[in-house]
C-alpha cells in the first residue's frame, strides 16, 4: 500500500481521499479549510501544516486544486511539492486547468526526475464518494502504469488519453459536448412548452431517437422524466453552472491556442456566462433550461 499526500480536500478531494484510506492507503492531507482537514482526521488519515510538509513523506502526491494557478503555485512554490517531495514519487493532478499549465508544470516535474500524470475526473460529488469516477490521464505509459491502483480505489473507468496535457484536453473536449448538448435538450423542451407537446411525450420520443443523447436520458433539464435528475429537486447542484462556465472557457482558451474553431463552445459560454451574471451559478448547470426558457 502507498502512502499518499493528497492536497485539496474540498468537495472532490475529500471523498477521493476517503476512497483511498478505504482502500487501506495512508493518507496524510492538506488544505486551507479546517474542517476539511478535521473531516480527513475523522475518516482515519493525518494532515500537514503545509502543501510541502504533505509531500516530504509520500510515496505519490495527488493534487485537486481550483485553477491552474494554484497547481503551478503548489507544485512549483518555493516550498512546494517539487521543492519537497521525496526522489521518485509519483505525482498526479486531478484538478482541471487549462492544457498549457498541465504541460508546464508537467516538463518542470520531469526536469526534476519525477513521474507526473495529469489526470482530471467527470462523475461529479456522486462519483468522488461513491468511487465510480472517470479519470482521463495524460503522461508517460510508465507513470500510468504505476498510477493505476490508485486511481482504482476512486474511480470505475481509467483512460490513459495520452501523453501529458492530453488528460486536461479530452476533460474540456468532453465538457464542451455535454455544456452544449444540455443548451439544445433545454431549447428543445422550452419549445415543446411553447407548441403545447407534452414534456413526458417528448422525453419518450427523443429517448429512443435521433435526439437521444446523455442530458436528455440521464439528466434531463426539466422535473418528471427522469427522477434522479437535478431538475426534480430545484436544481441543486450536482455540477454547477460555474464549474460549466469555468469548463466551456478552458475550452475557449484551448481552442484559441490551437487555432481551433468552436462557435457553438462560445455561444454555450456566453449562455452560462449571462446565467452566472443572473446569480444563478450555485445551481445545477442543467438550470440554463430555466433562463432558455424564460423561468
Amino acid at each position: 500500500m502507498a502512502t499518499v499526500a493528497f492536497i485539496g480536500l474540498g468537495n472532490m478531494g475529500l471523498p477521493m481521499a476517503r476512497n483511498l484510506l478505504k482502500a487501506g492507503h495512508g493518507v496524510t492531507g492538506f488544505d486551507l479549510s479546517a474542517a476539511s482537514l478535521t473531516a480527513l482526521t475523522e475518516a482515519g488519515g493525518r494532515t500537514a501544516a503545509t502543501a510541502g510538509d504533505a509531500a516530504a513523506d509520500a510515496d505519490v502526491v495527488i493534487t485537486m486544486l481550483p485553477a491552474g494557478q494554484h497547481v503551478r503555485q503548489v507544485y512549483l512554490g518555493e516550498d512546494g511539492v517539487l521543492a519537497r517531495a521525496r526522489t521518485g514519487a509519483l505525482l498526479i493532478d486531478c484538478s482541471t486547468i487549462d492544457v498549457d499549465t498541465a504541460r508546464t508544470v508537467n516538463a518542470a516535474a520531469a526536469a526534476k526526475g519525477f513521474d507526473m500524470l495529469d489526470a482530471p475526473v467527470s462523475g461529479g460529488t456522486g462519483g468522488a464518494t461513491a468511487g465510480t469516477l472517470t479519470f482521463m490521464v495524460g503522461g508517460s505509459d510508465a507513470a500510468f502504469t504505476r498510477a493505476h491502483p490508485l486511481l482504482e480505489a476512486m474511480g470505475k473507468t481509467i483512460v490513459h488519453a495520452g501523453g501529458a496535457g492530453t488528460g486536461q484536453a479530452a476533460k474540456i473536449c468532453n465538457n464542451m459536448v455535454l455544456g452544449i448538448s444540455m443548451i439544445a435538450v433545454s431549447e428543445a423542451f422550452a419549445l415543446a412548452d411553447r407548441l403545447g407537446l407534452d414534456r413526458q411525450k417528448l422525453f419518450d420520443i427523443s429517448a429512443k431517437s435521433s435526439g437521444q443523447c446523455w442530458s436528455l436520458t440521464s439528466y434531463c433539464p426539466v422535473p418528471g422524466p427522469v427522477p434522479t435528475s437535478p431538475a426534480n429537486r430545484d436544481y441543486q447542484a450536482g455540477f454547477t453552472a460555474d464549474m460549466m462556465l469555468k469548463d466551456l472557457k478552458l475550452a475557449q482558451q484551448a481552442a484559441s491556442s490551437a487555432g481551433a474553431s468552436t462557435p457553438l463552445g462560445a455561444q454555450a459560454a456566453a449562455l452560462y456566462q449571462l446565467m452566472s451574471a443572473r446569480g444563478q451559478g450555485d445551481k445545477d448547470f442543467s438550470a440554463i433550461f430555466k433562463l432558455l426558457s424564460g423561468g
